[in-house]
């Protein structure tokens, strides 16, 4: 079984969150509106998803750090599975110059979307389905905060599909520590489906044959 890190969480607690409002503003429409992954989810109001994802660079210390913990070289071969606008992507080919960097995310909105410097290497696809990649083909697989919206069945291909194309793994997923944060968690998730706590997901892991590193974070 992989590591422990502590990559992402210092970025997701910057943000100031209202559990109660979101809750109380027509949930159950919104959670439809954002599972579309269109427009709206992205650079919609903030009740249908992130309000306006923008890149304003606070992808390059999570991209250093990474590079940092895996030892990157500058030619590096690396995949985003759920890679959004392709932000964090566009950090890593900034950092190291040759790296190849590849991505790939559900929403056709995203991907046509993303950074121009590095649009023409991501494509839609879903992260539960079949990889175009060889066996081991990448030096680092990441997936951030997209796992968590897949249905336990199709976890398990995802995790085999992270395992096999990657010689080093790293993913994050939501997840709870007390029923405070359960209830934190149920009033924000639009997309969620896997609502695990960090043992449940450990067991997963195991389970389904995944040894790479992971994060949760956590909605205090």
């Amino acid at each position: 079984m992989g590591k422990l890190l502590n990559v992402i969480s210092p970025l997701h607690k910057k943000t100031k969150r209202d559990y109660l409002a979101r809750m109380k503003d027509n949930k159950v429409e919104c959670m439809k509106i954002a599972r579309k992954y269109n427009r709206d989810f992205w650079d919609g109001d903030r009740r249908y998803g992130y309000g306006g994802y923008k890149y304003d660079g606070r992808w390059e210390f999570v991209a250093k750090k990474l590079i940092e913990i895996y030892n990157l070289s500058k030619d590096a071969k690396i995949l985003d599975v759920g890679c959004g606008k392709g932000f964090l992507l566009y950090e890593f080919k900034k950092l190291l110059t040759d790296a190849k960097v590849v991505g790939f995310d559900i929403s056709d909105y995203a991907i046509k979307n993303a950074k121009e410097e590095i649009k023409s290497n991501l494509f839609v696809h879903r992260a539960q389905d079949s990889y175009p990649f060889d066996d081991k083909e990448f030096d680092l697989v990441v997936s951030l905060t997209t796992l968590h919206n897949l249905s336990i069945y199709e976890l398990k291909f995802a995790l085999k599909e992270i395992e096999r194309v990657g010689k080093n793994k790293y993913i994050v997923v939501e997840s709870y520590q007390n029923e405070e944060e359960l209830f934190n968690l149920q009033c924000w998730a639009l997309t969620c489906e896997s609502f695990f706590t960090p043992d449940e997901w450990v067991w997963l892991f195991n389970e389904f044959g995944y040894d790479g590193d992971y994060e949760f974070i956590f909605f205090e």
